[in-house]
């Protein structure tokens, strides 16, 4: 039996990066999965390439994290289609990089808005179904910027910090309903963002981590899969990083 069979998973942010790591991961062990985009088209295409890789019963759903109504009718979507929802994975974000004296009111919003708001709404939204159920795992994607801060990055950092807050809050309010909640913290990966990068600048964040360089999405998937497994049935509001040493 594989290790995630019967089990319904809902991963925001999954049409590229790591929350497409993610998603792939759980449906190699047995998930049923749900995975968002900002983008119907991309969603659908993303959970059809899913399923064409691994055979898993799959569901791709437009899905805007800063809307409550968007965020409510994911979970009833999901609820629908497989019956329950037992494992959230916050994954959606977004940046607007700038230096704080340039940088607009509405970037610093847009990015709190979805990366902040949209964990907690989605949270909500999965609160009540997994209460019934008096089981489930929520998973929050952070940052090592989120508990080192970086210079032109206030509102992504102050966006994932915040995250951090919220999740050992869940899992204190949570806890008596056996809802685990914990977050991964995740270094320099390898993804469609970071690989448009300098050389230069790779070469310098390289430079700072003990381990030599970026990681690979799957290995914050890996992560992700064991909080989310039963090797994992006693820890909650945890912050577990995946950055190779870049910070300690």
């Amino acid at each position: 039996m594989k290790l995630f069979e019967g089990k319904t998973v809902l991963v925001t942010g999954s049409t590229r990066g790591i929350g497409n790591a993610v998603a792939l991961a759980f449906a190699r062990e047995g998930a049923k999965v749900v995975l968002t985009g900002t983008s119907a088209v991309k969603a659908a295409e993303a959970a059809q390439a899913v399923s064409s890789a691994t055979g898993a019963e799959v569901l791709g759903i437009e899905l805007k994290v800063d809307s409550a109504a968007d965020c409510s009718s994911a979970v009833e979507k999901t609820l629908k289609a497989f019956g329950s929802v037992d494992i959230l994975v916050n994954n959606a974000g977004i940046t607007r990089d700038n230096l704080l004296i340039r940088m607009k009111e509405e970037d610093y919003d847009a990015v709190l808005n979805t990366n902040l708001k949209g964990a907690f709404l989605m949270a909500k939204a999965v609160a009540r179904p997994m209460m019934k159920q008096r089981s489930g795992r929520i998973i929050n994607i952070t940052s090592v910027v989120g508990q080192t801060g970086q210079a032109g990055q206030a509102n992504y950092s102050a966006s994932k910090a915040g995250l951090i807050g919220l999740t050992k809050s869940l899992a204190r309010e949570l806890a008596p309903r056996g809802i685990l909640v914990n977050a991964v913290a995740p270094g320099f990966v390898r993804t469609a963002m970071t690989d448009a990068l300098s050389e230069d600048v790779k070469k310098e964040i390289s430079g700072m981590i003990p381990l030599g360089g970026p990681c690979e999405p799957e290995a914050i998937a890996d992560a992700v899969i064991f909080l989310s497994g039963p090797g994992s049935s006693y820890i909650t509001g945890q912050v577990l990083a995946v950055n190779g040493g870049m910070y300690m």
